[in-house]
C-alpha cells in the first residue's frame, strides 16, 4: 500500500485512503505545484494471483477511458507502472457513492432517483453511440458517485467492453450478481446496450426501495413490483423498472433514448393516468368516423405542420441571432435543435460553436452543452453527412484553440489531444470532396504526434516521427495564415505552436533529415506573420508579445542545432510542450 504523505512519481502527494476493493485501493492525492487534487487507484502486483491478466484488464480500462469525454465520466490523467504496483491517476470526484447513500439513509426519494436515472441514461447513451459501441456491464449503486451539486458520475470501467456485431456470445462472464443481466452469465448471447438497461433497472429498484437484489435468487434476483414494498411509489416508475429487467433483451427498452423518454413521462405511464386517458379515448372514438372523412385534409395539414416546424425553427434561429443575452442565445439554439425534424440541421450547432468562441475560451459548462446536443442527435445529424462533418470539424477546432478544461491551466497539448477524436470523426465520415478533409488530417496528425511523443521518447522509438510532423506544421501554418477570414487568436496559437516546436525539437528535426534551410524558412514565415497580426484584445496582444519575445531564442536554438549538433538549452521560463503535458497539463 502507498504510504500517507509519500510522493508518487515525484509529483502526487498521497493524502488519505478513500476506498478499496478486492484488489485495489483508491487514494486522494494532491499535486502541490498545481494545487490540484486527484484520485489514484493502486493495484499491487503482490496482491493479485495473475497480475499479468489483471494488468491487461487495467490497460484496456484506461485506454477506454482516455477515448471518452462526457461530463458524467471521470478523466484518466496518468498511468504509472513500476516493479511493485500499477497506478491510475484520475479525476477526484467529491462526494459519496449511491451505495453509501443507501447504507446511511435507506431508500432514496423517487424524484431524485429519476433525475439520477436520466443522467445515467445520458452517459450510457453516449457510450453506446461510440464506434464501436461500449457496453458498461456493471451498473450498480457502488459504481455511481453523487457529487454535492446533484450530478452523478459513472466510475470503474473494469468490466466494460466494446460491442462486436458478429459475436454470438461474450467469451467472459463479468458483472455483479444481483444487478447483472441474464446474458452476462450463461451463454444467452453477447451483451449489448440492452444489458446496461437491465443493470440500470436493478439499480433503480435498489435505490427507490432500499432493498438490494437477492443474488441467491436468479434469474430475477427476487425483484418484486416496487409498490409492494412502498405503495406511495409511482405505478409509472414501477412499470418502467419492470420493463427494464425483463429476462429477454427483446422485451426491454431497446435503447437509452427509449428509456429516457419513458422516465421523462413516467407519470403518463401511471395506472391512474391511463384510466383517465381511456375515458378520453371513448370520447375520441365517437369522433373517429368524422375524422376518417378528413383524411385528405389531414395530409394537407401534415404538410402544413412540417412547414410550420420549419418556420418555427428559422424563427428561433433569427431570434437567437438578434438577442445579445448569452444564456438566451444558447437556450434558443437548443430549442431549435429540439424542433421536430430539425435536429439534423447543422445551423444551430455551428451557431453554438460560434458563441462559445466569442470570449476566447470554451469552458467545461459550454462543453457539456455542445457535446450533449451533438451526441443526443448524432443519428439525425448523420443523415446530412456533410453537415455532420462540418459540425465535427468546427468542434475539433473549438477544442484545439479555445478549450479551457477547468483546472486553471492553459496547456496547448491538452487542447490538441482533446480535439483528436473530433478530427478523426471528420476523416472517417467526410465525403471525398469535403474541402476541409486535408486540414482535418493535418490537425489530427499533429495532435497524435503530441499525444504519443512522450511515450516514444522514453522508449527511444521516436526517430522518424519528427520529419512528418515538421511537414504537417508547414502545411498548417501556410493554410491558416493564407486564410484572411481566420481569427487572430487561431493564427496566434498556431504560430506559437510552430515556434515552440522549432525551439524544442531543433536537434530532432535535424536528425530526421529536416534541413537548416527548411527550418529557417518556417522561422521567417512565423516571424513575419506574427508581426503582421493586428491584435484587437488584451488577450491576443499578450499572446503576440510572448511569441515575439521568444523569436530570437528560437532562431538561436535552430542555429546551434545545425552548427554543433548539441541539444539547445531552453530558457528557464519555457518548458517543452511534451514535458508540460505530462508534468503540468495533466496534473
Amino acid at each position: 500500500m502507498l504510504e500517507i504523505g509519500s510522493l508518487v512519481d515525484g509529483k502526487y502527494k498521497i493524502l488519505s485512503e478513500i476506498g478499496h476493493g478486492g484488489m485495489s485501493v483508491v487514494y486522494m492525492a494532491i499535486n502541490e505545484k498545481a494545487n490540484k487534487t486527484w484520485a489514484i487507484k493502486e493495484v499491487r502486483k503482490d496482491g493479485v494471483l495473475d497480475f499479468e491478466a489483471v494488468r491487461q484488464g487495467l490497460i484496456v480500462e484506461t485506454d477506454l477511458l482516455k477515448k471518452l469525454r462526457h461530463p458524467n465520466l471521470p478523466s484518466i490523467i496518468d498511468v504509472i507502472e513500476n516493479s511493485e504496483n500499477f497506478l491510475i491517476v484520475m479525476d477526484y470526484i467529491e462526494g459519496n457513492s449511491l451505495e453509501t447513500a443507501l447504507k446511511e439513509y435507506g431508500a432514496q426519494p423517487q424524484e431524485d432517483v429519476i433525475e439520477w436515472a436520466l443522467q445515467l441514461c445520458d452517459v450510457l447513451g453516449y457510450l453506446h453511440s461510440r464506434e464501436p459501441a461500449i457496453i458498461y456491464r456493471d451498473m450498480k449503486p457502488a459504481n455511481v458517485m453523487l457529487k454535492p451539486d446533484g450530478t452523478v458520475m459513472l466510475i470503474d470501467f473494469g468490466t466494460a467492453r466494446e460491442y462486436k456485431a458478429r459475436n454470438v456470445a461474450d467469451t467472459t462472464c463479468l458483472g455483479t450478481i444481483g444487478y447483472a443481466a441474464p446474458e452476462q452469465f450463461g451463454g444467452q448471447g453477447q451483451t449489448d446496450a440492452r444489458t446496461d438497461i437491465y443493470c440500470l433497472g436493478t439499480t433503480l429498484y435498489h435505490l427507490v426501495t432500499g432493498c438490494s437484489p437477492d443474488p441467491g435468487s436468479p434469474p430475477d434476483y427476487g425483484l418484486r413490483p416496487i409498490r409492494e414494498i412502498n405503495p406511495a411509489l409511482s405505478a409509472g416508475l414501477e412499470n418502467i423498472i419492470i420493463k427494464c429487467v425483463q429476462k429477454k433483451p427483446d422485451d426491454r427498452y431497446q435503447s437509452c433514448a427509449e428509456l429516457t423518454y419513458a422516465l421523462e413521462h413516467f407519470e403518463e405511464i401511471d395506472d391512474k393516468y391511463r384510466r383517465k386517458q381511456r375515458r378520453k379515448l371513448g370520447a375520441f372514438a365517437a369522433s373517429a368516423v368524422l375524422a376518417a372523412g378528413f383524411a385528405v385534409t389531414g395530409a394537407v395539414l401534415g404538410h402544413m405542420a412540417v412547414q410550420r416546424a420549419t418556420d418555427n425553427y428559422q424563427s428561433l434561429m433569427d431570434e437567437a441571432a438578434k438577442t445579445a443575452d448569452y444564456a438566451e442565445k444558447i437556450a434558443l439554439y437548443e430549442e431549435g435543435i429540439a424542433v421536430p425534424n430539425k435536429a439534423g440541421d447543422p445551423q444551430a450547432y455551428l451557431q453554438l460553436i460560434q458563441i462559445f468562441k466569442e470570449d476566447g475560451r470554451f469552458d467545461t459548462e459550454e462543453q457539456a452543452i455542445l457535446i450533449k446536443q451533438i451526441k443526443n442527435h448524432q443519428e439525425a445529424l448523420k443523415e446530412n453527412l456533410t453537415g455532420y462533418v462540418e459540425v465535427c470539424f468546427e468542434t475539433a477546432k473549438l477544442y484545439w484553440y479555445y478549450y479551457d478544461y477547468g483546472d486553471g491551466g492553459d496547456n496547448q497539448v491538452t487542447r490538441m489531444k482533446s480535439a483528436i477524436e473530433w478530427f478523426s470523426d471528420v476523416i472517417d465520415n467526410a465525403p471525398e470532396d469535403y474541402p476541409n478533409l486535408g486540414m482535418a488530417q493535418v490537425y489530427a496528425s499533429i495532435g497524435e504526434f503530441y499525444r504519443d511523443i512522450s511515450i516514444h521518447t522514453v522508449e527511444a522509438s521516436d526517430r522518424g516521427m519528427y520529419q512528418p510532423f515538421f511537414v504537417r506544421l508547414q502545411e498548417l501554418v501556410t493554410a491558416v495564415c493564407a486564410d484572411d477570414a481566420e481569427s487572430e487568436i487561431v493564427k496566434l496559437e498556431l504560430l506559437e505552436l510552430a515556434r515552440s516546436a522549432m525551439q524544442q525539437y531543433a536537434t530532432k528535426f535535424k536528425a530526421d533529415g529536416v534541413t537548416q534551410e527548411e527550418m529557417l524558412a518556417l522561422y521567417e514565415v512565423v516571424s513575419e506573420q506574427i508581426r503582421r497580426i493586428e491584435t484587437t484584445t488584451d488577450l491576443t496582444a499578450e499572446k503576440q508579445a510572448v511569441t515575439m519575445a521568444l523569436l530570437d531564442d528560437t532562431r538561436q536554438a535552430v542555429t546551434m542545432a545545425y552548427a554543433t549538433g548539441m541539444e539547445p538549452e531552453l530558457p528557464e521560463d519555457e518548458e517543452p510542450q511534451a514535458e508540460s503535458e505530462t508534468q503540468e497539463g495533466e496534473e
